[in-house]
């Protein structure tokens, strides 16, 4: 199988990744979609209203979530899987997973795009992109053992957007120094994780630089937004309830798109 590129994708207009929870205790829709039924419908609505690709989860990664197994990760994912490759086809499928085990049974599967949000800092996951074809999304983010950092996020500290860019760089470096193709791989600033509102703010004040602050072209970065308590912040609304904020993400995608930015990963697509 040839490798994975972005480009024949990026065509087109913005690509949109619609986001598929199946998990219990998701932020943003709190489970509805964690069973096969319900999941294959949200699936359909989301590609009927645009969207290019699905990614697919099954680990909450909010503030104080659970940490899943990668048994139990899969066991949430098998059945939607089968029924979205028979449903269709023609849709690629992306899994945000973290776990080398959950990715290899996804690629198995014929799932196109492995999206870890620990950036492939597991030996075993950076391994994994390293000896497959397949398309990549790496995440910064921020660890605590095997959780993630979550500071309270509303830290009145002024920060700037600097460690997060040096985070972010070392993870493109890491996957470019494992022999990996640019035309592979998408860098996600990963708003939100471990950042407080003020840093994420100072980071995406630094959208519009951060092509040549990386050296990496916007239209290799995916941008995760979606229904995050920055954008309600932001808004001078921090009581707005995730499922509300659709309408601030769609804002801010069309700011992004402004600077270049194409791809978009998004709960619902305006």
């Amino acid at each position: 199988m040839a490798p994975f590129d972005w480009g024949p994708l990026l065509g087109g207009g913005p690509l949109f990744l619609g986001i598929l929870n199946l998990t219990p205790d998701s932020f943003s829709d709190g489970g509805r979609f964690a069973g096969p039924a319900a999941a294959l419908e949200q699936a359909h609505a989301l590609v009927q209203a645009g969207a290019g690709m699905l990614d697919l989860g099954a680990e909450s990664t909010r503030p104080g979530a659970e940490i899943v197994a990668p048994d139990t990760e899969w066991s949430r994912l098998e059945p939607v899987l089968s029924s979205l490759a028979a449903a269709r086809p023609g849709i690629p499928l992306s899994l945000d997973t973290r776990y080398a085990l959950t990715a290899s049974r996804g690629l198995a599967t014929g799932v196109r795009v492995i999206n870890d949000v620990t950036g492939f800092s597991d030996p075993a996951m950076l391994a994994l992109a390293a000896h497959s074809p397949c398309g990549l999304i790496a995440m910064r983010s921020r660890r605590a053992g095997a959780g993630f950092h979550m500071p309270p996020y509303d830290d009145p500290a002024p920060r700037d957007a600097e460690q997060a860019l040096a985070e972010l760089r070392a993870v493109r470096d890491r996957l470019l120094g494992a022999g990996i193709s640019p035309e592979r791989l998408l860098l996600d600033p990963g708003f939100g994780f471990g950042t407080t509102f003020a840093e994420d703010l100072a980071l995406w004040e630094a959208l519009p630089r951060l092509p040549e602050l990386l050296d990496w072209p916007a239209e290799r970065f995916c941008i995760g937004l979606s229904r995050k308590r920055f954008l309600a912040i932001r808004a001078g609304r921090p009581d707005l309830a995730p499922n509300l904020r659709d309408g601030l993400t769609a804002q801010a995608h069309a700011e992004a798109a402004q600077w270049g930015y194409q791809v978009f990963r998004t709960h619902a697509i305006a």
